[in-house]
């Protein structure tokens, strides 16, 4: 990943607070190994519908919501990352293809998670205002894995909309390598 400056606003002190933003999760790995992407993962809290990684270069569980690292064969393990803009390159940059406004991690990829093997499904792009509502992405199911983050534009301008990718558990995969 590319360290250009990254300038966004501010989150308020008390959403800072009640995220409780980051934690170490343990050398657990994020890996897309056809998107070349070999990332850490932290974890956040979701707050009041808010989903907001605090860091730009690793990706982040979510505590509270879905299903943990050690229930995943019994629900939806979602994990949220950022991705930038104008020459930075953040772990969401990986799972994006700007110019054709779609992912770059097409169905068949193979995804890694802390020793997990999932395989993708499925990717949908989501108006920012509205993903909250999507239902689907929302639902508890089994062996599932969710990764969001902003799909950014060709004018490089500010991001409307998430990029949703869906991957389904294929095995346990003890040493998560690819």
């Amino acid at each position: 990943m590319r360290g250009n400056p990254v300038v966004f606003p501010a989150p308020s002190k008390e959403l800072l607070e009640q995220i409780d933003a980051v934690s170490s999760e343990g050398g657990i790995r994020l890996k897309v190994p056809a998107a070349t992407l070999d990332v850490p993962v932290g974890a956040l809290n979701e707050v009041n519908g808010v989903m907001d990684p605090p860091g730009f270069a690793s990706a982040y569980l979510v505590r509270n919501y879905g299903a943990n690292l050690a229930h995943a064969t019994t629900g939806t393990v979602f994990v949220v990352m950022h991705s930038c803009r104008g020459g930075a390159v953040c772990p969401g940059n990986y799972l994006i293809d700007v110019a054709a406004g779609t992912t770059a991690v097409p169905n068949g990829t193979d995804v890694y998670l802390d020793g997990l093997h999932y395989r993708v499904t499925g990717w949908q792009k989501v108006d920012k205002p509205k993903v909250g509502a999507v239902a689907e992405i929302w639902e508890n199911v089994p062996g599932r894995l969710v990764l969001l983050t902003c799909l950014q534009n060709k004018r490089q301008t500010a991001s409307t909309q998430n990029m949703v990718v869906i991957a389904q558990l294929v095995t346990d995969d003890p040493q998560g390598n690819t």
